[in-house]
C-alpha cells in the first residue's frame, strides 16, 4: 500500500473508464485517506470505483471488479424501483386516508378572499384559495370545499335537482316557490344561468342539491297537456239541436264582452261562469268549445281586435290526487294560469268537464275528505281577492243534481244552461251536419238526413226503447227518439259509412251511402250502444231521462220480441 501511494492520482485503471461513477460525487484520489463517516456518504458504486482506482494496473482482480460492480449497479437500480413504488404506494395510503372533501353552493362572495357557501344545508363564510379567482365562482355553482371548509376549486354547476314551481317574482332577483304534495313553500335564488332568463308564475325550475339557488327552467309542466293549442273552427252553424242553449250561452257571453260600456252604464255584473247540464253526448262540451271560438270571432268583427283564445280543458277525475293537498294546489293554478293569460290580453276559458266528480256536494267520513276541500278551495278562487277579468268559467255535468249548491248560488255559477236532447227537427240538422256534400251520397243530404230522421223518431213498436212504469200504475213507453243525442246520430252515421265501404270491397263496385245503410246502423246502435247501462236498474237508468224518480217505480229497457215458431206470433 505504501507502493501505491506514491503513484500519481491520475493513474487510474482502464476498468472504470467503461464504468463511470454515479451520482454527483466522485471517488477520492487512491492516495486520500476518508474518514468513516465519508465512507458512509458514498454510494456502494463509488466504494467500488475507488476500491478500482486503488489497484495497480493489469492486477488480477480487475475483471471480479467490473464483474461486482455490474451486480451492484443492477441491485441499485431495483432498490430505485422498490423505492419510488413504495413512495407511490404511500402518497395513495396518504390520500385515502386523508378528510373527504365536501361540496357545496357558492350564494355570494363576501370579501376578495371569503365566500359564502352553502354546504349539507348549512351556512359557511368560507376562505377562498388564492389560486380560485373569486371572479370565476358564479352564484349557483358548485364549490369543493376542504376538511378546514376553503373554497379550493369550482365544479360548475350542477346537473342534478329537485323541481319545483315558480309561485311568484320577488325583488333582487329572488323566487317564491311552491313544494309539491303541499309542503311550505320557500324562497330562492336566481343563479347566474337565469339572471337574464324571464320567469313567469307557473314555470317550473330545478334547484340545486342544496335548495338555495335555481338553476335550470324546465318548462310549466302539466299546463301544456290541459290547454289545447289551438281551439277548433266550430261556428254556431255546426252546432245542431241546440238553438235555445246556443242563444243562452251568447246572452250570457257575448253580450258582456261585445258592449262593455252598456253593461257599465246599467252596473251590471257580468257573469262569472255557467253551466251546462244535461244528458251525456248531447254536446256540452262542444258547445264550450264553440263559445270559445265564436266569442272571438266576434269580437274581431266588431272591435277589429284579434284576441287569441287560452282553452283549458279540464277532466273532473284528473284533479283527484292521493296526496295531501296536491288537488287544492292544481285547482289554485287552473285559476293562475287563466288569470296570466287573461292579462296578456287573451280570452281565457276554464272548461271543466264531469264537474260533479270534483264538486260534488260536501259530506262528513273518510272519503269524503277531497271534496270537503277542493269545493272551499274552488269557491275562494272565484271569490278571490284577486278579479276574475275576462276569464270564463265554464262547468259540464250530467248530473247537476251531485254539484255542491256553494258552487251554484248566484255570484259563482250565475247562468245554468240545460242542454237537452235533440227534437226531431233538431236530429235532422244534426244528421245533415254530419252527412256532409263531400260524401258519396245515394240521395241528396237533405232527403237523407229527412228519410233516416223519420225512422229514428217513429213512434212504432220496432222503436220502442224503455217501459215506464208510475206510482199511479200507468205504463208508458220511451222510444229511440226519446233517448237520441248528438254521440248517438254521430255514431250512426260512421257505422253507416263503415257498411258502405264495407259493401264495396266485397262488390268491388263502387258504391253510396244508402237510407239502408243509415237504418241498419241504426239498428246496431241501439242494440250495441255502450251510453245505456248494461242492466235493468231503474237508477242508472234514470240518469238519463228527465224524469222525477219520486214518481217512477220503474224503468227497464224492452227486451227483443221473439217470434214463437208454432204459432207466429209475438211473445
Amino acid at each position: 500500500m505504501a507502493e501505491s501511494k506514491k503513484r500519481p492520482v491520475n493513474a487510474n485503471p482502464p476498468a472504470p473508464k467503461s464504468h463511470p461513477i454515479d451520482g454527483p460525487t466522485a471517488a477520492p484520489a487512491e492516495d486520500e485517506l476518508l474518514e468513516r463517516a465519508q465512507l458512509d456518504g458514498l454510494s456502494l458504486l463509488q466504494l467500488v470505483d475507488m476500491i478500482v482506482a486503488k489497484l495497480p494496473p493489469r492486477h488480477s482482480s480487475i475483471m471480479d471488479m467490473v464483474y461486482l460492480r455490474d451486480r451492484v449497479a443492477e441491485v441499485e437500480e431495483l432498490n430505485d424501483q422498490a423505492r419510488q413504488t413504495i413512495e407511490k404506494l404511500d402518497a395513495i395510503v396518504e390520500k385515502l386516508r386523508s378528510p373527504a372533501f365536501r361540496v357545496g353552493t357558492f350564494l355570494m362572495p363576501v370579501e376578495p378572499d371569503k365566500a359564502h357557501v352553502c354546504a349539507g344545508g348549512a351556512d359557511y363564510v368560507c376562505r377562498i384559495d388564492p389560486q380560485t379567482p373569486l371572479v370565476s365562482l358564479q352564484v349557483g355553482q358548485r364549490v369543493l370545499l376542504n376538511e378546514a371548509f376553503a373554497v379550493v376549486q369550482g365544479l360548475g354547476f350542477d346537473r342534478n335537482g329537485p323541481i319545483v314551481r315558480v309561485d311568484e317574482l320577488l325583488s333582487g332577483g329572488r323566487l317564491r316557490i311552491g313544494q309539491e304534495a303541499g309542503g311550505l313553500t320557500s324562497v330562492v335564488l336566481r343563479s347566474a344561468l337565469l339572471t337574464k332568463e324571464k320567469l313567469k308564475p307557473g314555470m317550473e325550475v330545478r334547484l340545486d342539491a342544496n335548495q338555495r339557488a335555481a338553476l335550470e327552467v324546465i318548462g310549466v309542466g302539466r299546463r301544456i297537456e290541459r290547454s289545447l293549442e289551438t281551439v277548433a273552427e266550430l261556428p254556431w252553424s255546426s252546432v245542431g239541436g241546440q238553438s235555445e242553449a246556443v242563444q243562452a250561452i251568447r246572452d250570457t257571453i257575448e253580450l258582456p264582452f261585445l258592449h262593455q260600456a252598456l253593461f257599465k252604464r246599467f252596473e251590471h255584473t257580468v257573469p262569472k261562469g255557467f253551466l251546462l247540464h244535461g244528458p251525456p253526448g248531447c254536446g256540452k262540451t262542444l258547445l264550450g268549445k264553440a263559445t270559445a271560438y265564436n266569442l272571438r270571432q266576434q269580437i274581431r268583427v266588431e272591435t277589429g281586435v284579434d284576441r287569441p283564445e287560452f282553452f283549458l280543458h279540464v277532466k273532473g277525475p284528473e284533479i283527484l290526487n292521493m296526496w295531501v293537498g296536491e288537488s287544492e294546489r292544481q285547482v289554485r293554478d287552473l285559476f293562475a294560469q287563466c288569470r296570466e293569460r287573461a292579462a296578456e290580453g287573451s280570452l281565457a276559458f276554464l272548461f271543466i268537464d264531469e264537474a260533479e266528480s270534483i264538486l260534488g256536494t260536501r259530506r262528513a267520513g273518510r272519503y269524503s275528505s277531497i271534496l270537503s276541500t277542493l269545493v272551499p278551495m274552488f269557491c275562494s278562487e272565484m271569490d278571490g281577492l284577486e278579479p276574475l277579468q275576462n276569464v270564463v268559467v265554464i262547468l259540464a255535468s250530467n248530473r247537476a243534481d251531485l254539484i255542491d249548491p256553494a258552487i251554484l248560488r248566484p255570484g259563482r255559477i250565475d247562468r245554468k244552461i240545460k242542454v237537452n236532447r235533440p227534437t226531431q227537427d233538431g236530429a235532422r240538422r244534426i244528421y245533415e251536419i254530419y252527412l256532409r256534400e263531400s260524401l258519396p251520397l245515394a240521395e241528396p243530404r237533405e232527403a237523407l238526413a229527412q228519410a233516416i230522421t223519420e225512422t229514428h223518431y217513429a213512434k212504432s213498436v220496432e222503436n220502442q226503447f224503455l217501459e215506464i212504469t208510475y206510482r199511479s200504475g200507468k205504463r208508458d213507453f220511451l222510444y229511440r227518439g226519446d233517448l237520441a243525442s248528438g254521440a248517438i246520430i254521430a255514431a250512426i252515421v260512421e257505422r253507416a259509412k263503415s257498411l258502405a265501404i264495407k259493401r264495396s270491397i266485397e262488390t268491388q263496385m263502387e258504391t253510396h251511402l244508402s237510407r239502408a245503410d243509415l237504418t241498419q246502423a241504426l239498428q246496431q246502435e241501439y242494440a250495441e250502444n255502450d251510453l245505456f247501462p248494461p242492466t235493468d236498474v231503474t237508477e242508472d237508468w234514470l240518469k238519463l231521462t228527465d224524469f222525477d224518480p219520486e214518481n217512477v217505480i220503474k224503468l227497464a229497457p224492452i227486451r227483443p220480441r221473439k217470434k214463437d215458431a208454432g204459432e207466429g206470433g209475438v211473445i
